[in-house]
């Protein structure tokens, strides 16, 4: 399944946009394995700064992009279609693509890749913004 930010904003509430990204990998599953200094090395380049900020920008700094849910803690992006050593070695325009990419919190991110809802300790209250906790871990 192909998934796209343009695809993502039709859908409004948070639990159903969680569910859309949702990969349900498995904890511990590299990705990157020995090759770890590579996404490193992308995650610090200008290129990936610049288009993070107008990420964060355009998403209003919000989880998953959904007003109501403001990122207090250190902003994630996620990309929509999981990135490969291969993707970053020939320089896979997806990388960078705002349609490939969404503003997480970092417990929202390691739930889309590894977890489900059961991920969040009481979805109900992570996805209600007059019950969430900010996003902050307690």
């Amino acid at each position: 399944m192909i998934r796209t930010y343009s695809e993502l904003r039709r859908i409004e509430s948070f639990e159903d946009r969680f569910r859309y990204l949702a990969l349900r990998g498995e904890v511990g599953r590299s990705t990157f394995g020995f090759d770890r200094y590579i996404n490193q090395k992308f995650y610090t380049s200008s290129e990936w700064r610049h288009i993070r900020n107008q990420i964060i920008v355009r998403d209003n700094g919000c989880d998953l992009g959904v007003a109501g849910y403001e990122i207090y803690d250190r902003i994630y992006i996620h990309h929509l279609k999981p990135m490969t050593v291969i993707d970053i070695r020939y320089a896979d325009e997806s990388m960078l693509d705002p349609n490939n990419l969404i503003s997480t919190t970092h417990q929202t991110h390691n739930a889309i890749h590894y977890g489900d809802e059961d991920y969040f300790p009481g979805l109900s209250s992570h996805v209600n913004p007059t019950t969430r906790n900010s996003g902050r871990e307690e």
